[in-house]
């Protein structure tokens, strides 16, 4: 983790530097941007991308001299909002803030050869905005407090129907709990919502027995005592609930997934543009006021490179992929 950190603090100080960009003509870097720029997120507001891309787009606002503007554009687990940037103008004025769901619901929609858009073809990575792993969480009427007792609780004879909540068909949070359906041999069904905020009223109302989203959206609400948070997703366990233990710890290793939030422009958009971009987004990451606040939420604020972010695309994809063939997840 400490080589992690030093790894950014570098790659940050580069970037803010300048050492990290590539030559821009003058040309370039006196009118890009000269009006307001768009970042659709593609979730209801509430939930922690929305969160994060406002948080982004106040401090990007500031380093860019135009306003930077947030759209909710929901539907089809992100693809809606997602289809929209890709088939904008390839200027840099158009942007997608989107998670680790992209990948699972454009594979989903490939599978059913549905997919209006190819998250590698179709779309320019700009820059990985934040690391905020995956939560899962049980209602506090469940008598669980981690996700081996989840599963001993639903495995029990003649046990009442359990519902699991998503943020729709095909996100990552809907592959996840059907595999653990699989490897735990447990059942339990599907609820999909639109974002993450109705997701969590309904699991503190106690109407949804079990799900997750990322970190931050149920964080106040663990906090708070009326969520259980039972298992992370990510490889470590989160600094923001160091007693909650991951799925590896817990014996589901195939639940892993890394929880990212990014920024991505339609494909074609200028390097020029896009090195641009980066710059204000390095800056609004190692601001001290949005720093604080994304670590409170238990967000790591990251600002990378175009390339980390394909990579990290890239690699989920191949892990995804997989999984969405066997258990046929399909996107509505």
């Amino acid at each position: 983790m400490a080589l992690l950190t030093r790894r950014r603090s570098l790659l940050l100080a580069a970037t803010l530097s300048g050492a990290a960009l590539p030559r821009m003509g003058a040309h370039a870097q006196g009118t890009f941007p000269d009006r307001p720029i768009r970042v659709i997120v593609p979730f209801p507001a509430g939930g922690t991308t929305d969160m994060l891309a406002r948080l982004f787009a106040q401090r990007m606002t500031e380093g860019l001299g135009q306003p930077v503007v947030v759209e909710n554009r929901g539907g089809a687990g992100g693809s809606v909002g997602a289809d929209a940037v890709a088939k904008a103008t390839p200027d840099g004025y158009t942007l997608l803030f989107h998670n680790l769901t992209f990948s699972s619901t454009t594979a989903a929609l490939q599978l059913a050869n549905r997919a209006p858009h190819d998250i590698e073809r179709d779309f320019a990575p700009v820059s990985l905005a934040a690391n905020v792993p995956m939560l899962l969480i049980a209602s506090k009427q469940l008598p669980v407090q981690d996700l081996r007792e989840f599963v001993a609780y639903a495995r029990q004879p003649q046990q009442a129907a359990l519902f699991y909540g998503s943020t729709g068909p095909g996100s990552i949070m809907n592959l996840a709990c059907e595999v653990l359906k699989r490897d735990a041999e447990i059942a339990m069904e599907h609820v999909p919502f639109r974002g993450a905020a109705p997701l969590v009223q309904e699991m503190v109302a106690g109407r949804i027995q079990f799900g997750g989203d990322q970190l931050s959206t149920a964080l106040p609400h663990v906090r708070g005592g009326a969520l259980r948070p039972i298992a992370t997703l990510a490889a470590q366990r989160s600094p923001a609930l160091p007693d909650v233990p991951t799925v590896r710890e817990q014996g589901y290793p195939n639940m892993e997934l890394r929880g990212w939030n990014g920024f991505f422009a339609p494909a074609r958009t200028p390097e020029a543009v896009i090195a641009r971009l980066q710059h204000a987004i390095a800056e609004a990451a190692a601001h001290p006021d949005a720093h604080r606040r994304m670590s409170e939420v238990g967000a790591e604020p990251v600002g990378s490179s175009a390339a980390e972010l394909r990579q990290v695309v890239s690699e989920q994809m191949a892990q995804v992929r997989p999984l969405i063939t066997e258990l046929r997840l399909q996107v509505e």
